[in-house]
């Protein structure tokens, strides 16, 4: 896992954020919400590759 994983992470967290102000801040609350909403499935989905390494490294290190 790379430092570039954590920039991007922080870069689409920054963009959802003032994402969320401007569309509160025009009365567009439900826009505002799903921007949250495909933000964090964004994130998500970057992760899960990480995620499944991670579990093989820890499946291969309690096999006996």
């Amino acid at each position: 896992m790379g430092i570039e994983l954590i920039f991007k992470i922080a870069g689409i967290g920054i963009i959802v954020a003032v994402l969320n102000q401007v569309l509160s801040k025009s009365g567009r609350d439900e826009y505002a919400m799903l921007t949250v909403l495909a933000g964090v499935l964004v994130i998500i989905l970057m992760l899960l590759p990480q995620l499944s390494s991670l579990y093989d490294v820890m499946r291969s290190f309690f096999e006996m």
